[in-house]
């Protein structure tokens, strides 16, 4: 069912009138979609962090308009409800701006709505390839999972992995992953032993793991949720002495995000990951992100959800400082198209073509740093596209 046809006439009317008249220096409503409660509410709580440490450093002012935060709660992977907090947000609140969208079947749901009303869409984590095509008014700040995927692969090959097994959980996310890494590392020469598809959310991997076991790849690339399910493979994978075989572990690098080391432990140490972001990343800019969010938020840590928050604001300010205060869905998106800036994790760009992230990719290690878990490291590939995307 097409929008106006949910909202009516009359909301369709006011809108297209307040697109006619000029820009006014009135606030600037960003209605944010996140998981608030759940078992994905550290998500949310992560990215509306980030979000609030960027306007710590920068104000709550904009173009000379006043920034306000209006936050739905999806609840957690629930598309119908993401729908519905949206449309409520654009009808009720009125919202310039959409944004959040930690996780894809709700960014998906919700893509409809920004191309009908023709509001910016900013997508601060949800990382399967195709969600900027859903929508014209997309454009994603966060990662996707085949950039990451990709950059491990190549790594991989070139040091000597030869074999690997593939395990991902059963969504979008799970079977970009799959498939790029499968893709990358077989047009490089290795070789594919077995591939499982698991569920999303599983409190054991044990009976996965024992054909892996069987198989003795020299590597086991996998993908699962952040949080409980990544915690529940580590252990597994230790208990049943896959390290001992010499299997190697690898993935995206959202299987050791700061805040699940805690929970992961020692059961993690010596995973390879590649990603765009590491609290450990050395830069100025990334000092500064962290030591804002320390003042803000001291009893978490970081992550790279909370570098989506950031960055989101960070490109809503900067295209708001480009367009004079214009936060209209054509003007807003043409803005958005090639901008470039320094972010926490390196230099960044919203690809022209896809509104997508171009940004680097680091190759990392986890180890003990004065008796903390820490993601260090070690090799970058630079500038990298959604390979997803690419022919």
């Amino acid at each position: 069912m097409k929008l106006h046809n949910i909202l009516g006439a009359a909301a369709l009317a006011a809108a297209a009138a307040a697109v006619a008249s000029p820009v006014q220096a009135k606030d600037l409503k960003i209605g944010l979609v996140l998981s608030v409660s759940g078992p994905y509410s550290d998500y949310g709580k992560q990215i509306q962090n980030g979000i609030e440490a960027y306007m710590a450093q920068h104000g709550d002012t904009v173009a000379g308009r006043k920034v306000t935060l209006i936050v739905k709660d999806d609840t957690g992977i629930a598309p119908a409800v993401a729908k519905r907090q949206a449309q409520e947000l654009l009808i009720k609140d009125k919202v310039d701006i959409l944004a959040g969208f930690d996780l894809t079947p709700n960014a998906f749901s919700v893509a409809p709505l920004a191309t009908e009303a023709k509001v910016p869409m900013i997508v601060m984590n949800a990382a399967t390839s195709s969600i900027t095509e859903k929508s014209p008014y997309i454009a994603r700040v966060s990662m996707t999972l085949p950039q990451s995927s990709w950059a491990i692969a190549q790594w991989a090959v070139k040091n000597g992995i030869h074999s690997a097994y593939i395990l991902v959980a059963d969504y979008g996310p799970g079977h970009d992953a799959q498939q790029q890494f499968k893709k990358t590392f077989t047009e490089l020469g290795g070789k594919v032993l077995g591939e499982v598809r698991t569920p999303v959310s599983t409190p054991d991997y044990a009976p996965f793991l024992q054909r892996v076991k069987d198989t003795r790849p020299d590597a086991l690339f996998f993908f699962v949720p952040p949080g409980s399910s990544m915690v529940a493979l580590a252990k597994n994978f230790r208990e049943m002495g896959l390290d001992k075989l010499g299997i190697r572990e690898m993935g995206p690098g959202d299987m050791t995000d700061e805040n699940s080391l805690p929970a992961l432990g020692d059961n993690a140490l010596g995973m390879i990951t590649a990603f765009h972001y590491s609290a450990a990343h050395d830069s100025p800019e990334n000092k500064a992100f962290v030591a804002a969010y320390a003042k803000s938020h001291p009893k978490d840590r970081p992550n790279f959800m909370a570098v989506g928050g950031y960055d989101g604001m960070q490109l809503i300010y900067k295209v708001l400082e480009k367009t004079g205060g214009d936060a209209s869905g054509d003007a807003f998106m043409a803005a958005a198209r090639g901008m470039a800036w320094e972010s926490p994790r390196g230099p960044v760009q919203i690809d022209p073509e896809t509104r997508d992230i171009i940004q680097n990719e680091y190759i990392r290690k986890l180890e003990r740093v004065d008796g903390e878990l820490q993601n260090i490291e070690f090799a970058t590939f630079e500038a990298v596209k959604d390979p997803g995307k690419q022919p």
